[in-house]
């Protein structure tokens, strides 16, 4: 079990009003991006669908099959965020929906010229440490997991886009901002996941590694700094903005998500765990985990082995 961050669901369309039972489309203009929502209530296979402008897609409700990019087909669930690149057609399966189950999504278009002038700013305002490491959306990582600060920036967009504050284009157009900046962080985070990875010119690169080679044991942020060649400041501060999280932040995440892995085993003890990770303190460790995962490491384990 993994924990994704939900987005708040807008209402479905009244019956009455439905256009279309397959991708019925709601939508809210803006001067700079486009909300669509869409809903499905029967059965589809391959429906089309392509936008002028890129696209943030989120689920809310159901599940699809997507098939994009000509990579294999993959299940799209709420809690989870997809990318699509202009003028790109994606195809969608609906092999649950129905009137009593339909499937919700949103699509966000984003006006070209608003994500190449962000990029342009962080770039020149908030450089990245290393010669070829820049801002940029990463179309190869378009799908990933919503995780607490992305969901709150795409739930404050939806928000506005669907408000009548006279003043929602403006606070529409930073959000677009803080949206872009959110997307790449999460993108450079599961780029970091990704053992193969050889291309990230960042410093930061050997002191992910150092940690993922170090789970078993306590981390301190002097070390980390050290692997970076910088300063305890300078590398908190490079850290946070290239994965948006501090470094502690990421530590805990890597020590959670490697006790995820040896829970699998269902004779392993709570207590071996927590020593396993580095943690002396089981009692710690029971508290982290919950506060992480929603559970206890013994609820996810039971949980685990029972699906």
């Amino acid at each position: 079990m993994s924990i994704k961050n939900l987005l708040d669901t807008p209402k479905l369309t009244n019956e009455k009003s439905l256009k279309t039972l397959v991708e019925n489309r709601t939508i809210f203009s803006l001067e700079h991006c486009e909300l669509n929502i869409f809903e499905t209530y029967q059965k589809s296979d391959l429906v089309p669908l392509k936008f002028n402008d890129l696209v943030v897609t989120s689920m809310l409700r159901g599940k699809k099959i997507m098939h994009l990019l000509d990579d294999p087909q993959f299940e799209y669930l709420p809690g989870e965020t997809v990318i699509v690149p202009s003028n790109v057609e994606m195809k969608i399966d609906f092999p649950e929906a129905s009137k009593a189950t339909p499937t919700q999504c949103i699509a966000l278009a984003i006006d070209s010229k608003v994500i190449t002038d962000t990029l342009t700013f962080l770039n020149e305002r908030y450089p990245k440490e290393g010669k070829i490491n820049h801002w940029k959306l990463d179309y190869e990582n378009y799908f990933f997991y919503n995780n607490i600060e992305l969901t709150n920036t795409i739930n404050k967009l939806i928000k506005e886009c669907m408000g009548t504050s006279i003043t929602k284009d403006a606070l529409a157009d930073l959000t677009l901002q803080e949206l872009i900046i959110r997307i790449i962080q999460t993108q450079t985070v599961k780029r970091f996941d990704d053992i193969k990875v050889i291309d990230i010119d960042s410093p930061i690169m050997a002191s992910i590694e150092y940690v993922k080679n170090n789970i078993h044991n306590p981390i301190q942020m002097k070390e980390l700094s050290n692997e970076a060649c910088m300063s305890t400041a300078s590398f908190y501060r490079n850290f946070k903005r290239e994965l948006g999280m501090s470094p502690i932040e990421y530590i805990l995440n890597e020590k959670i998500k490697f006790a995820k892995k040896l829970l699998s085993n269902p004779k392993i003890q709570i207590n071996e765990v927590s020593y396993a990770i580095g943690f002396e303190d089981c009692n710690y460790f029971i508290r982290l985990f919950k506060k992480h995962e929603g559970v206890t490491p013994k609820q996810y384990q039971l949980m685990h082995f029972s699906n």
